[in-house]
């Protein structure tokens, strides 16, 4: 199909370089489209800020395809369909007895889109939410449906590959037993104390998220995400000098907290506690931008220093920041590749101009402590500096090449840095 204005990610500061927007409802239909096209390139949900979706040529969604959730009990897998969101998948799985590892922030992501970028949730055993995958369903250039498994050659850098190697279709990924997650909130973490027990606050649940403005001596919020079946929870109503929240919050400040999960203790299922944000509400009209670094978490201190020492030049463009963290995995580009990490991530408000002297000062000042940048955020590094931060960059290059030797799935920002 051809749309009648141009098309613009959801947070409206990407508007992609054609016109031209494909459908298809099959999966043959990919494979024809695939065949015929001479550059192509698929979006998701459109979540990403930076230029990773965007062509000149035609533009694919795999979200009309038909839809695939098939539980394989004995494998303790389930194959889902590439352009379903992740809040579909759960609310298919839990009755089922089943949940995922983790969920991102956002449940309305599409898990293609997801697992092409490293996206991830937080918890320093929680691998990023490609960890889980081990099968991939991917239409190559030639047309051709293929299926790659995990243990195959080339599989782990064919896992995060910014939709590089073809259009994938249907992605296996792990599951385990079902599991219930009780969230409370605590207020005023002052940044003396963070600083102090920064590595303990990060890893002293399954999930734990630290969000600042950086407008004041401490951290307005951190939320803790305990599994019901690890125990007891692990804080008393005071922690480190932070108290409980005494009604639902919202992380960003001045955003209804009718639109977060449940939170003040009350267990509920993994799908309803893991994101921040509910399935059934948008959280927003997506007038801002993001970046998000990680690094490795033994210099998660020495990173926060940073901040701390940046503060009167990030908070007059921020939102909110978050800290995270994400378990190493074996994914060659995934930006926790071998190593445990700990996530910075910011939500600016939505003036590129003003934002983009911030970032670079931020990278400036992360460059010594091995900094990657998201690849669905906005960042500035130069293309060298980001190869120089992934072991397997050469393998993951060559690796793509032979799949698409002459490029119909490269695009400026892959041909930038891949």
């Amino acid at each position: 199909m051809v749309i009648a204005q141009p098309l613009k990610n959801w947070a409206g500061n990407v508007e992609f370089s054609t016109l031209t927007l494909h459908r298809p409802v099959s999966v043959e239909a990919v494979q024809e489209l695939v065949a015929d096209s001479e550059l192509i390139r698929v979006l998701g949900t459109g979540h990403s800020f930076s230029t990773v979706a965007d062509t000149t040529g035609d533009l694919l969604t795999v979200a009309d395809l038909p839809r695939r959730i098939e539980i394989d009990a004995d494998r303790r897998s389930v194959t889902v369909s590439a352009g379903t969101r992740f809040g579909e998948l759960a609310q298919a799985l839990d009755p089922e007895g089943w949940a995922l590892h983790n969920l991102g922030s956002l449940p309305h992501i599409s898990i293609g889109g997801a697992v092409a970028t490293g996206t991830h949730g937080s918890g320093i055993t929680n691998g990023c939410l490609a960890s889980a995958v081990n099968a991939i369903e991917l239409v190559t250039p030639s047309g051709e449906l293929t299926v790659l498994r995990r243990g195959d050659e080339g599989f782990d850098g064919s896992v995060v590959t910014l939709g590089s190697i073809g259009v994938v279709t249907a992605l296996g990924l792990d599951i385990q037993p079902r599991f219930e997650v009780e969230q409370r909130v605590y207020e005023r973490l002052f940044l003396s104390a963070l600083r102090v027990n920064l590595r303990e606050i990060l890893t002293s649940a399954y999930s734990v998220s630290v969000f600042l403005t950086w407008q004041r001596p401490f951290a307005e919020q951190v939320w803790i995400k305990h599994r019901v079946d690890a125990g007891e929870w692990p804080h008393g109503r005071d922690w480190l000098g932070a108290t409980l929240a005494p009604s639902q919050r919202n992380p960003v400040p001045g955003q209804d907290p009718g639109f977060t999960t449940q939170q003040g203790g009350v267990a509920g299922p993994w799908h309803e506690r893991l994101p921040h944000f509910r399935l059934e509400f948008t959280p927003s009209a997506g007038d801002e931008l993001q970046t998000e670094y990680l690094l490795p978490i033994e210099n998660a201190v020495a990173a926060l220093d940073v901040l701390s020492g940046l503060a009167d030049t990030i908070a007059p463009v921020l939102h909110v920041s978050e800290l995270r963290t994400i378990a190493a995995d074996e994914l060659w580009l995934s930006e926790a590749y071998r190593q445990d990490s700990v996530a910075l991530h910011f939500t600016w408000h939505p003036d590129p101009v003003a934002v983009d002297p911030v970032v670079r000062a931020l990278e400036e000042g992360l460059a010594p402590l091995g900094a990657r940048p998201h690849w669905g955020k906005v960042f500035a590094m130069e293309p060298a500096d980001v190869a120089a931060r992934y072991p397997r960059f050469a393998d993951a290059r060559t690796l793509i090449a032979g799949y698409d030797p002459d490029g119909k799935f490269r695009n400026a920002f892959t041909g930038k840095y891949l």
